[in-house]
């Protein structure tokens, strides 16, 4: 999947699921989703609801996860391999990598209001782990590790903030210093993403 460059809720009708793609917009009930249902866009989208397969309910299951964290397809096939090599259950060794990504953790910490915001955090180096500069979206928090914001985009990550209702077990927060803390490695009840894990183990299985 190349970087997408259209209308992001587009892609959330197009998996029937909210991808939280535009921050506050869904936060509000301000979504394409909530606003004009679940069925596919464009002009047959109504239409198009036909009989489902496995094979086409498990690449909806990847598709979802893909788009929820903003994964390329050779990205997600390489943490699908970790994932297999892992001792624990596959699936959950996959939603586990995919939480673990910089730009995911500066999201779960409610320092940006998507995980694409976070990515720019990232990418444009406003994103420190334990004191230094990391611009790579796809690093893997350990435990023990410290995420902090640069005051320079301080602004910015306090508006996505005061939106921040909770922040996941897993993780603690300093809203005020802009910081936060891997405090261990996420189970899979701390996760809550509108994915099936168990339907793409079986889609790669048959790949």
């Amino acid at each position: 999947m190349g970087r997408h460059t259209g209308p992001v809720e587009k892609l959330s009708r197009r998996e029937g699921v909210e991808l939280f793609l535009k921050g506050e917009r869904a936060l509000n009930g301000k979504s394409a989703l909530e606003r004009r249902g679940d069925n596919p866009p464009g002009q047959h989208g109504a239409n198009r609801r036909r009989k489902q397969s496995i094979y086409y309910t498990q690449l909806r299951a990847k598709q979802t996860a893909k788009r929820y964290y903003g994964v390329r397809e050779k990205q997600f096939r390489i943490y699908v391999n970790k994932a297999n090599r892992a001792s624990g259950v596959t699936g959950e060794e996959l939603l586990r990598l995919l939480e673990r990504r910089l730009d995911n953790v500066v999201y779960r910490l409610g320092f940006a209001g998507t995980r694409a915001q976070a990515r720019q955090f990232v990418n444009h180096g406003h994103v420190l782990v334990n004191g230094k500069k990391v611009d790579i979206c796809s690093y893997l928090v350990t435990p023990g590790e410290t995420v902090k914001v640069k005051d320079k985009v301080r602004e910015t990550a306090s508006q996505a903030t005061e939106l921040t209702g909770s922040v996941a077990g897993w993780l603690q927060t300093d809203f005020d210093a802009l910081e936060g803390k891997v405090l261990r490695l996420p189970e899979r009840n701390d996760i809550n993403a509108p994915v099936n894990e168990q339907l793409i183990v079986e889609l790669y299985s048959r790949l």
